[in-house]
């Protein structure tokens, strides 16, 4: 029952971290890149509501392009740490990293309109968030088994103590 338990937390878990992971990512990007608070920057009430308009259809534009194009990318470091329960957060930060560099350079347009981020700079701070923020929501946690691989400090730490030992009587002179 623990191990059905645990593999409906991970298929729940899983798909939740990736979107908190996504929505990181776009964030850096709407904020960093596109710089998205200059539109609310307007003298006229009017253009400062357009300019919340158009920066909410921006947002989910670069959520569902970024929802749909990176999980092919990222689904590789995913189910590796999955695999072999690797739960440092510096894997999740690297694999953000990656994902997010390979994947600016595999869906880049080919007919010449803007790709969502162009900036290195950008890219790789997107990764980074992304990957920290999947670390915070599933990766901490990843891995179906408990892992193989422990230091020797864990082992110990969850083993039961060791039995007493029978006292033996002072030695006689």
């Amino acid at each position: 029952m623990d191990n059905f338990a645990r593999l409906l937390l991970r298929l729940i878990l899983v798909p939740v971290g990736y979107l908190a992971a996504v929505m990181a990512g776009s964030a850096v990007i709407l904020i960093g890149e596109w710089r998205i608070g200059t539109l609310f920057e307007a003298t006229q009430p009017d253009a400062a509501a357009l300019g919340f308009v158009i920066a909410i259809v921006a947002s989910a534009t670069v959520l569902v392009v970024l929802l749909s194009l990176m999980w092919l990318v990222a689904a590789v470091g995913i189910l590796f740490s999955e695999a072999f329960a690797v739960r440092s957060w510096m894997f999740h930060a690297a694999n953000g990293v990656v994902s997010a560099w390979i994947g600016s350079q595999l869906f880049a347009p080919a007919d010449g309109t803007p790709a969502v981020a162009s900036d290195p700079f950008y890219v790789v701070a997107a990764g980074l968030a992304a990957g920290l923020a999947y670390w915070l929501v599933a990766g901490s946690t990843a891995g179906f088994f408990k892992p193989i691989l422990r230091s020797p400090a864990e082992r110990a730490g969850r083993l039961p103590p060791p039995p007493p030992q029978p006292e033996l009587p002072p030695p006689t002179a």
